[in-house]
């Protein structure tokens, strides 16, 4: 099978030669010791000062290049792209407000970790009313599409391309978590009206990844911590379902798939995120009780799980524990498809090398055969 063969399976219930592998991130120090060179893709500190600097054409080059020679140099089955900076709009640099703080044109203030290296977060919001909330415009050029029209070119006909639109039903990105939850109850007609905009939004970037050759798009708004959803069942019906329901569509009337990103504890809306449409789900943590046995048990067969490996074995655990990781979720998905095997997120500044090596291993032998129990380094 062709590797985009082999996802699709794995997404219809169909029967692969293998359980595929990728990732839909993987910073810039895993992408280094696999590529021997420096890069400026998810190179935090150093990508966000290459784009300051005006150093737009260096980034998107970067891009073009290692992208595609990570997903080659571990295997993997699934691309990831997104649309670049225009090369006709420099970006504006921000207002510093300290060494890693700073404030955007639009008044959202960010700050950045050098100790973690984590991603840029979102500190403060201006107390937007809702005659504030206007539609946001999407008037593309083409230098945009040049990362995505890249890989396609390079890859699309082998491997399966997943599109990044960025956040859509709940963007944490452009509005703190307590913006959005305290106005839920305070303001609900400003929280639905937010939720609106962001994600007519998302699904004009996904449906223009989706003709531009992507097989499928992620939207990457997470929706619950370690314990529970931000927010309850009922406010997830009435303010979020809609618009992930609108989002699926939109994809399915492509032709095309929608994997939807979310990070924690999802036990309570899982029901719910499959009634809106969503073929896979990514950024499962089996350390918070998602774990693939009991979530192929409920769902086997009605969506298809993107994980594996807890990012917390991948950074601080063993390569036999990475392998152990991933020889339950291979054992515990049917024949019939319904698993991509990836990390519990994206593959982050502190993953061991050695233990994301063994990752790809383990799923080549586990996933190849279901029922192997000899792993070797």
């Amino acid at each position: 099978m062709l590797p985009k063969e082999r996802v699709i399976a794995a997404l219809e219930f169909k029967t692969p030669d293998r359980i595929p592998t990728g990732e839909t991130g993987i910073d810039y120090t895993i992408t280094e010791q696999a590529l021997g060179h420096p890069t400026l893709y998810r190179a935090k500190w150093k990508e966000f000062n290459a784009l300051w600097q005006g150093r737009r054409n260096e980034y998107v080059e970067s891009c073009k290049r290692d992208i595609p020679g990570v997903a080659r140099a571990f295997g993997h089955d699934v691309v990831p792209v997104f649309l670049v900076p225009s090369a006709h709009q420099p970006p504006e640099p921000p207002e510093f407000l300290g060494p890693y703080r700073w404030r955007n044109a639009d008044g959202r203030v960010f700050a950045f970790s050098p100790e973690s290296e984590g991603h840029a977060f979102l500190v403060s919001n201006p107390a937007y009313a809702l005659e504030d909330i206007q539609d946001i415009p999407f008037e593309p050029d083409e230098s945009q599409f040049e990362l995505v029209r890249h890989v396609v070119k390079e890859m699309g006909g082998t491997h399966f391309i997943l599109g990044r639109p960025g956040d859509g039903i709940f963007p944490i990105a452009r509005y703190t978590v307590e913006f959005l939850l305290t106005n839920m109850i305070e303001c609900p007609e400003l929280v639905r009206r937010i939720i609106e905009v962001e994600s007519r939004y998302c699904i004009k970037v996904s449906e223009a990844l989706l003709d531009a050759g992507c097989d499928a798009v992620l939207p990457t708004s997470d929706v619950a911590s370690n314990k529970a959803p931000f927010m309850s069942p009922a406010m997830f019906r009435s303010f979020l379902l809609p618009w992930l329901k609108a989002e699926c569509d939109a994809a399915h009337g492509k032709g095309k798939y929608l994997i939807k990103h979310t990070d924690g504890n999802v036990w309570s809306i899982l029901d719910m995120m499959i009634e809106a449409g969503i073929d896979g789900w990514q950024g499962i943590q089996p350390k918070i009780g998602m774990t693939l046995p009991a979530l192929q048990e409920r769902y086997g067969g009605r969506l298809c799980f993107w994980g594996g490996v807890d990012m917390d074995t991948l950074c601080a655990g063993t390569e036999e524990q990475v392998a152990e990781e991933v020889r339950v979720a291979c054992q515990s998905a049917p024949r019939e498809g319904g698993l991509v095997i990836t990390c519990g997120n994206s593959v982050m500044v502190g993953v061991k090398y050695a233990n994301y090596l063994a990752q790809i291993r383990a799923a080549h032998v586990y996933g190849t055969n279901a029922k192997a129990v000899h792993y070797s380094k």
